[in-house]
């Protein structure tokens, strides 16, 4: 994409800690805005939320690697009246469950194992 209003460093920007966002004015008055989760998952695009304009943003992602995920006790609630579960975190569990049980053996031999899916 190459359409950005302007390219802007991350330490030109302003955090907001209300509302969880680094922030930029916007020439339409509002302020573009990028949260810190998304600078964790390596989005470099901040928007204005009153216009069509964006932004990119230059940062070093590595700053952000270790962000913890955003807790939200309302969104946890909601997928449990739902009747859905954080799948991914079932699976990863799985995951780790498996590399704990497993074993290397040096029998040259090829075992055949069934996996439920």
């Amino acid at each position: 994409m190459g359409a950005y209003y302007d390219e802007i460093e991350i330490e030109d920007m302003v955090w907001d800690a209300e509302k969880g966002v680094f922030h930029y004015p916007c020439p339409c008055g509002d302020r573009f805005e990028i949260s810190r989760r998304q600078l964790a998952d390596y989005e470099d695009i901040a928007t204005c939320p009153s216009c069509s304009l964006i932004i990119r943003v230059i940062f070093d992602p590595l700053d952000f690697e270790d962000e913890p995920e955003e807790e939200d006790d309302d969104g946890a609630a909601d997928s449990e009246e739902n009747g859905t579960s954080g799948s991914e975190d079932d699976d990863d569990g799985t995951f780790e469950d498996a590399l704990e049980k497993l074993t290397i053996s040096e029998d040259a031999t090829p075992q055949t194992i069934a996996v439920a899916a």
